[in-house]
């Protein structure tokens, strides 16, 4: 079975661009503004900070930000949570995102793992 590779770059920069495409399908009123802001903010920071791991210094330099993912990721899965309980309409796309999110997390975890082990 061949090995597949996954370009974690490429995938974390289209779950902030999902993200984004939802947030602007949410009505916008006092309660979910708040929220989309959060969650733009968390699910962008995802990519950005996993860019900036792919070209940290050393390997304590990369778990750090790999770590910081890991907590965006976390962060993430929570503000998806509280879109769907102000605004109920977005679960569907909501709970495709919570369990792309959940995938990068767990994915994180592992990587950070692996590294740490290595030392």
């Amino acid at each position: 079975m061949p090995k597949i590779n996954y370009d974690l770059e490429e995938r974390t920069a289209k779950f902030g661009t999902e993200v984004i495409n939802l947030a602007k399908s949410i009505p916008q009123n006092s309660i979910t503004s708040s929220i989309i802001s959060q969650l733009i903010r968390s699910a962008t920071s995802i990519g950005a900070n996993y860019c900036e791991a792919d070209d940290a210094e050393s390997a304590k330099d990369f778990i750090h930000k790999l770590g910081i993912c890991k907590k965006e990721a976390h962060e993430t899965k929570h503000w998806l949570r509280m879109l769907v309980g102000a605004y109920p309409g977005g679960k569907e796309s909501a709970s495709k995102l919570w369990q792309e999110v959940k995938e990068l997390h767990l994915i994180f975890n592992s990587i950070i793992n692996k590294t740490k082990s290595k030392f």
